[in-house]
């Protein structure tokens, strides 16, 4: 059937099946409830106990029983009077005094099955106050950004890739560092991957295999080469051409075995 729409369309309404099943009045009928409702119930009645509270808040139930209301992290939640958290020690090379970075997180939903700890901010001391200006700026950024709410693991990234003009330094353990805000960010990441925000990542059976496969292989060739590993001459003797002995050093001005006492000067 063909209808011709004289008038402009200013507004209009996607008709949906729950409309016809719950007994709309065709156009032009007085507005009524159906036959099959109740005496003074209209449709909509009716379907409210069915549809979500207008407030859209979420609820659960918590461990004893009690309805709780489900928290999500944003801006606008206030700071509990005591927070937990940990800190960490940072000591570079590059500096005599360490740092000291103080990360306390908030609970969230504490009791329920979505209880969920997320950071909430961040201190940084040290003895050095070259850097105070710094410090400052940066912890009360990234305090803002964990108080942000949503994903805040893109921290750890940024800062990670940040280097120092001047060099990086290694750590004990051979690990290079390119800068101390890079430090910070690795900070962070171990504590986010403390509380559960981000996954540790670790190697599958067959990398752990092929490593340690690799490292066997490593030390025995190892073995193989370093004959003079358990020698009892100091540590650094190069090798004699006499006696074939790695016992030789400089003694008063001379290379001088002391194995053979072959000696340069005679």
């Amino acid at each position: 059937m063909t209808i011709k729409i004289a008038k402009k369309i200013v507004k209009y309404e996607v008709r949906k099946p729950e409309h016809a099943a719950a007994g709309a009045a065709p156009a032009g009928a007085p507005a009524g409830p159906p036959a099959s409702a109740p005496a003074g119930v209209r449709a909509d009645q009716r379907a409210a106990p069915e549809a979500k509270p207008s407030s859209g808040l979420e609820t659960v139930k918590d461990k004893t029983g009690h309805t709780a209301q489900i928290i999500r992290m944003h801006e606008k939640l206030e700071r509990p009077e005591v927070l937990i958290g940990s800190t960490y020690k940072i000591k570079t090379p590059i500096s005599d005094h360490a740092m000291y970075v103080t990360i306390n997180d908030i609970v969230l939903n504490e009791g329920t099955e979505y209880e969920q700890r997320r950071p909430f901010e961040i201190f940084i001391n040290s003895k050095n106050l070259d850097h105070y200006q710094w410090i400052v700026a940066l912890t009360r950024i990234i305090s803002a950004v964990f108080r942000k709410g949503g994903d805040v693991t893109f921290l750890v990234d940024e800062l990670k890739a940040v280097f120092d003009p001047r060099g990086g330094y290694w750590q004990p353990g051979g690990k290079f560092m390119p800068s101390i805000i890079a430090e910070l960010g690795y900070v962070i990441e171990r504590h986010l991957q403390t509380i559960g925000l981000i996954r540790k990542v670790e190697l599958d059976s067959h990398q752990k295999k092929l490593v340690d496969e690799k490292r066997a292989e490593y030390e025995a060739r190892t073995k193989q080469t370093d004959a003079f590993a358990k020698a009892d001459f100091p540590e650094g003797a190069q090798l004699c051409g006499k006696c074939s002995t790695a016992a030789v050093v400089m003694m008063d001005g001379c290379m001088t075995c002391l194995n053979c006492g072959d000696s340069k000067c005679g």
